[in-house]
């Protein structure tokens, strides 16, 4: 049985309410601020204290990680305002958070670890000892916790309530990125330094497959019908787009300077240029990009905020 904390279902909507289009945020790391962007457009920014580096959202509220700062920043997902900041002894990168927003999963780079902290105040309630320096974090609707052991060249694998590994995955050279497709049944990997991308089945906690991306796969996004994959390559400015089936390329989209991140939201794809100071934005029909926003200086990382019913503080 799944703890409610930590339960990552998506959230439901009432029947009869209008459905609010959700919040696309940008984590610019050099110049200190958030971005709101809201269909297709720029919104607002916010100011929050230290380098953001990962940005994740759940419940209505969006997390940022300070990995320099030892801390996180907690916004709200409607507004972008800061509500609080919450301490992290620790090098803290990568983020997840549970879809009610109150259980937050850190991934601590220089300590080989990941922690469950409460979102109210920061509270770590468990720990466990990853592999070394731990990117990213992806949390499935099972309660699985998965996690890119960059420098073990591995993905690691946890039961989140209990915060105990379960499985460890060999994957290509130094993983960093992880997207797991809408059914939850595969996990992809952006393995940096081999220029490639693993398969993980999610089921098996195996892996499928390993087959080219591009120079320096650094972001990834599953398009909502899980038909295809979208990996940002760092050191060429591309996108490139495979068709989930056969993990074969559909296409390659020039995009701004060193891409990092990239999310999927309304029809769309947003990807992060980290020296172009920009947002690129896919139109996922054409595969084309159709729009740069600017944003601050150094955007490396996005997450989508869904609204919620009931946002906790």
């Amino acid at each position: 049985m799944i703890h409610p904390a930590l339960a990552a279902l998506p959230i439901l909507l009432l029947a009869g309410l209008p459905v609010r289009a959700a919040t696309v945020y940008v984590a610019s790391q050099q110049g200190a601020k958030v971005t709101r962007v809201e269909a297709g457009a720029v919104a607002g920014h916010a100011t929050v204290a230290g380098a953001p580096a990962t940005v994740a959202a759940g419940g209505g509220l969006v997390f940022l990680s300070h990995p320099d700062g030892q801390a996180i920043t907690v916004a709200d997902g409607a507004t972008g305002a800061v509500l609080r900041r919450l301490p992290y002894k620790g090098q803290g990168f990568g983020l997840a958070a549970s879809a009610d927003g109150r259980t937050l999963f850190v991934a601590d780079w220089s300590g080989h670890r990941i922690d469950r902290l409460s979102a109210a105040d920061g509270t770590v309630e468990a720990s466990a000892e990853t592999g070394r320096d731990p990117a990213h974090i992806a949390l499935d609707r099972a309660g699985r916790l998965y996690v890119a052991d960059r420098e073990s060249h591995q993905v690691s694998v946890f039961d989140a309530a209990r915060m105990t590994r379960i499985a460890t995955i060999s994957v290509g050279t130094a993983p960093f990125a992880l997207a797991l497709s809408p059914d939850g049944r595969r996990l992809y990997v952006g393995n940096v330094r081999s220029n490639d991308l693993t398969v993980i089945d999610t089921g098996k906690l195996a892996a499928l497959a390993t087959v080219p991306a591009g120079a320096m796969p650094y972001g990834l996004a599953v398009s909502p019908d899980g038909a295809r994959v979208f990996v940002t390559n760092q050191q060429a400015g591309t996108v490139t787009v495979l068709d989930a089936g056969p993990l074969t390329i559909a296409a390659t989209v020039g995009v701004g300077r060193y891409p990092e991140g990239i999310v999927i939201e309304g029809g769309r794809a947003y990807v992060a240029n980290w020296f172009s100071d920009s947002v690129s934005v896919l139109d996922l029909a054409t595969l084309k990009e159709v729009a740069q926003l600017p944003v601050a200086e150094g955007p490396r990382s996005l997450a989508v905020a869904a609204p919620a019913q009931e946002t906790p503080r």
